[in-house]
């Protein structure tokens, strides 16, 4: 996978649509837009096979403009938040993988909605139904969805305020937004199964799997840490950490310091900034920092303790 985005990259010159998420969110301003208009401006708008196979082909591109939710300060704080998040994406993936990542997951959603119908119809359903049902549960709400797990698998241990106040790092954010897509999945696979319920729930479940195909492909690709690494760039990688664990731990031999305070005990080492002199009043050679240099207390042997510490200091060189 990886190697095929860097042939397709060297392809296309790595051309790709600048600030794309900031295209998103202004595609959803213009849906929320349109839905101020009445339901049955956005009607026109969705996925709805069945109406694509009639003629209706801008579908294949305005159900981009229905919003994931409805209009309210919620939304609001949620649009802002996806775009910060894609907008880091972007910078770390590259412009042309962000696209690669956001289109290839629509361009998959799009097939998974072609073959959906042509698998419901195949089986003795109504087509009319069929498309209705792919146009109400096709929609954005999952593909921003993906652009969430994806920054939760980049960036695990950033941390987030949930609600403003409660910090949370986004690996458990992550799941809490798996657990409420997966409650969807089954919740609708039930309403499927069930006596009263009918089979077209099963497009839902099929929606949900397709909108986060892309993030699937991407988990694949980057579990093991490398996001641009090739499989050759893998392998050298393994390869050295096997030879870092087999040669064992280095011993770091620190340097040892010139100048040191007899008061404060700072060195040239640990405090490099700072000068150092010896004391010229002091008996002996007695070295200070500039901040007790003329502060500290001042050393005086008397003649036998002068003797005492010559003839010390004579036997320790002669040792």
């Amino acid at each position: 996978m990886n190697s095929f985005i860097n042939w397709l990259e060297r392809k296309l010159h790595g051309r790709a649509i600048p600030h794309l998420t900031a295209c998103m969110i202004g595609l959803f301003v213009i849906g929320y837009l349109l839905t101020g208009m009445g339901s049955a401006v956005t009607a026109g708008l969705t996925l709805n096979i069945y109406k694509v196979l009639h003629g209706q082909i801008w579908r294949l591109v305005t159900w981009l403009l229905i919003p994931p939710s409805s209009f309210d300060i919620f939304t609001i704080i949620m649009l802002f938040f996806y775009l910060s998040i894609g907008v880091s994406l972007e910078r770390t993936w590259g412009d042309f993988r962000y696209n690669v990542y956001i289109i290839g997951g629509l361009l998959i959603t799009i097939l998974s909605a072609f073959v959906t119908y042509i698998g419901f119809t195949a089986a003795g359903f109504n087509p009319a139904e069929v498309g209705a049902a792919i146009g109400a549960f096709y929609s954005t709400y999952y593909v921003c969805m993906s652009i969430m797990l994806a920054y939760a698998a980049t960036f695990p241990d950033a941390e987030v305020l949930l609600f403003f106040v409660i910090p949370i790092r986004m690996k458990w954010l992550g799941w809490m937004y798996f657990a409420f897509i997966a409650y969807d999945c089954i919740t609708y696979i039930r309403l499927a199964l069930s006596a009263s319920g009918s089979p077209l729930y099963w497009i839902h479940a099929i929606a949900v799997v397709a909108s986060l195909f892309n993030f699937v492909l991407f988990w694949l690709e980057t579990r093991n840490g490398g996001v641009h690494l090739s499989r050759s760039q893998r392998e050298t990688r393994r390869q050295f950490r096997t030879q870092q664990r087999a040669s064992g731990p280095k011993v770091v031999q620190m340097p040892r310091a010139r100048h040191r305070c007899e008061v404060c005990g700072r060195t040239d080492i640990s405090n490099p900034e700072l000068e150092f002199r010896y004391c010229s009043k002091c008996d002996g050679a007695h070295e200070y920092c500039m901040d007790h240099l003329y502060t500290h207390q001042h050393i005086h042997y008397d003649n036998d303790n002068l003797g005492n510490a010559y003839n010390k200091e004579h036997r320790d060189q002669n040792q």
